[in-house]
């Protein structure tokens, strides 16, 4: 068991002091908590509330067997009330406790029947919650005899309705569903692994007044299986079978993260940052096309490595272009010399 934040507050403090080492089990705990650039799987705490009815009892047991296995059930009632200060702090040291990330509390009581608290932490405080009113639920002992997920696999998740993206609530509910159910981060995946689908439908409810409309969500769970493509495709045909849970849902209340602490936890390490690549494409046909800006080249002012033999052919051509002028200049002076003696009647000194 994880030790308290109050112990591994008092061993860091120690370790920076230079002080006595803290024990083993305090120090590798100390080293699972230290910031990684890639998060592993998160851990779901799945407890009870003050009362508990049997059939929120089996909705925990079937979220723990979704979850599998990253999920941990804790059977005692607790006496917690999520959206108090101290209901909070409980809720905080329960995940601290079980090194948990993820938490859902289910109760049953006469003004909030059928309740369920699904919510997450940041730097082991609470981030998100969402209470939740069970209208409907299909359990699933409601499916006996069709196959079921294995364990580990992830699910498929899809969300119908476009109120998703225009309720700035359930745009938030929708980003905490995905990451209650997603399960082990992986960079790639096979198709053996996908057995599941999870469809989550959002409707808009009207009792009749403009003030009694409420966002109704229906959860449905499929067990998807491949086959072979009747028409001779290469990519296999999904068959979808009801598998459970299912269940319909309202939201009755919500305690989401102030801008600035939401801003914060969405922040990425810039290691983990991939870089863009400029002037590379890939097209349709998944060929990588990329485009090369190079200055304006001057060919004439280029010059090569040249042969010992082309350099002694260019020393022969300076020689008798040399001689050549030479020449001309030679014949210059005499016909000067001879137009002048013509004219004056004796040779001028050059």
């Amino acid at each position: 068991m994880a030790p308290t934040p109050h112990q591994a507050k008092a061993a860091k403090a120690q370790l920076i002091a230079g002080g006595k080492q803290p024990k083993a089990r305090i120090q590798r705990y100390l080293k699972t908590t230290e910031s990684k650039l890639v998060e592993g799987a998160k851990t779901a705490l799945l407890l009870k509330g003050i009362r508990c009815s049997d059939a929120m009892s089996t909705v925990l047991k079937d979220m723990r067997s979704v979850q599998s296995p990253h999920a941990k059930l804790l059977t005692k009632s607790n006496m917690i009330v999520p959206f108090d200060d101290a209901g909070q702090q409980s809720l905080e040291f329960l995940t601290t406790k079980n090194d948990a990330s993820l938490f859902a509390m289910a109760s049953h009581n006469k003004k909030r029947p059928n309740n369920l608290v699904i919510g997450r932490t940041f730097d082991r405080r609470i981030l998100d919650m969402v209470e939740i009113g069970i209208l409907q639920y299909r359990s699933l002992t409601d499916f006996g005899g069709l196959p079921k997920k294995r364990v580990g696999s992830k699910p498929m998740m899809q969300f119908v309705g476009d109120i998703w993206s225009s309720d700035v609530n359930l745009k938030r509910m929708q980003n905490l569903l995905i990451d209650f159910y997603r399960g082990d981060p992986v960079d790639s995946l096979i198709l053996s692994g996908l057995d599941h689908v999870m469809v989550f439908t959002a409707a808009e409810m009207n009792l009749g007044g403009p003030d009694t409309s409420y966002p109704l969500i229906h959860q449905r769970t499929y067990y998807m299986k491949l086959k072979k493509d009747p028409n001779g495709g290469k990519a296999p045909v999904p068959y979808l079978t009801p598998s459970g849970p299912d269940m319909d849902f309202k939201i009755r209340r919500t305690h989401f993260a102030s801008p600035d602490l939401w801003k914060i936890a969405m922040k990425q390490p810039y290691a983990t940052k991939t870089k863009k690549r400029k002037n590379k494409t890939t097209n349709l046909f998944g060929e990588t096309i990329g485009r090369l800006h190079l200055e304006k080249q001057d060919i004439d002012k280029r010059t090569g490595k040249k042969a010992k033999a082309l350099k002694l052919a260019e020393k022969i051509e300076k020689e008798e272009g040399r001689a050549a002028t030479e020449s001309e200049l030679g014949q210059e002076k005499e016909a000067m010399s001879s137009e002048f003696k013509q004219a004056y009647g004796f040779a001028p000194d050059m």
